[in-house]
């Protein structure tokens, strides 16, 4: 079977890595992945992004700046075509991105958490990371802008893809090649891995029906020595204190354990981690999460309690977010 041309780079990329018997993986990971009969609206975000006008080589694109942006020239008419086409793979979640004189204003400004966590990571130049739920690849960018050899999102959503696609047209090879998407979740990856050289997580262990499971998978992904970096949502308490919600925490349906950051560091090292350490705890403000033009349906401030903001509307606490980052052992 042919590769598709928007997954060349990715298998080369997999080829160069030497990431054999997970190359071997991918026609079928990518098949499911995007899959026309699961994802009715694939077809229309796909076709959105073929639409997009080429653009000249002469553009200039910044990684490494709290909105990733990329400076080019457009006609007024390129200009709103791909503002209506941008549009079409709406909601945007992660970001901000600036293309052209577009500016993606997401639903997160995912700089803010991108600005918390930098200051304790090893050094990310030379490093090949793996972002974990990396949505449509904003924190995977600011990885590559930060001197990353190789850059994996993982992220089930079909929609992420594409936009992932589309942010790819305006970027061109400024990344030099090494920014990679593949839509599959954390499970699809190879059991025992041992390969990158850090391991993100962010906003993806509370959607885990076995937290410890998740952990494990994270750990089996890095090297001996790599870094984890794992972002999730917390509740305050000692080191016996985890919140397992009813039918719904602020809104969302899927939410399954929200321990203390105590709590999650002994999670960490049950799971023979090493060097864990809590970094970041802040709660989450309508000013970091909220609607926009970008993202238009219900967000933060809908789902908290009107007569008391330190509450989310079903009465727990707020949203509380905290960073542990640890180490597999040598």
């Amino acid at each position: 079977m042919p590769i598709a041309p928007e997954h060349r780079a990715l298998y080369q990329a997999f080829l160069d890595q030497g990431l054999d018997a997970w190359l071997a993986r991918l026609p079928d990971q990518l098949a499911r992945g995007l899959d026309r009969q699961r994802f009715g609206d694939l077809p229309a975000w796909e076709k959105a992004v073929a639409k997009l006008p080429a653009l000249p080589d002469d553009r200039q694109v910044s990684l490494d700046a709290d909105t990733v942006s990329v400076e080019v020239d457009l006609t007024e008419g390129q200009r709103r075509q791909c503002q209506n086409l941008l549009a079409k793979l709406a909601p945007w979640r992660k970001g901000p991105y600036r293309l052209s004189d577009i500016h993606i204003d997401t639903e997160w400004r995912s700089d803010w958490k991108w600005q918390r966590v930098t200051p304790h990571l090893a050094p990310l130049a030379g490093r090949r990371v793996l972002d974990v739920g990396g949505g449509n690849g904003y924190h995977a960018w600011r990885m590559a802008g930060g001197g990353a050899a190789f850059v994996l999102v993982i992220d089930p959503s079909p929609r992420f893809f594409w936009q992932f696609r589309a942010l790819r047209h305006f970027v061109g090879d400024a990344d030099g090649g090494r920014t990679h998407f593949l839509p599959v979740g954390i499970e699809e990856v190879p059991e025992d891995l041992g390969f990158f050289d850090t391991v993100f997580s962010m906003g993806v262990l509370y959607h885990r029906p076995s937290p410890l499971e998740h952990i494990q998978q994270l750990k089996d992904a890095l090297r001996p020595g790599g870094e984890l970096v794992l972002e999730t949502l917390v509740v305050e308490g000692d080191a016996t204190t985890v919140l397992l919600p009813g039918e719904r925490y602020a809104a969302m349906p899927n939410v399954y354990f929200l321990p203390s950051s105590a709590a999650l560091c002994q999670w960490l090292e049950r799971c023979g981690l090493d060097n864990v350490r809590v970094v970041d705890e802040a709660l989450t403000t309508t000013d970091e999460q909220r609607a926009t033009e970008w993202m238009t349906f219900q967000s933060l401030a809908d789902f908290l309690d009107p007569e008391d903001p330190t509450k989310t509307r079903e009465g727990y606490p707020a949203p509380r977010r905290a960073v542990v980052m640890a180490n597999r052992p040598l």
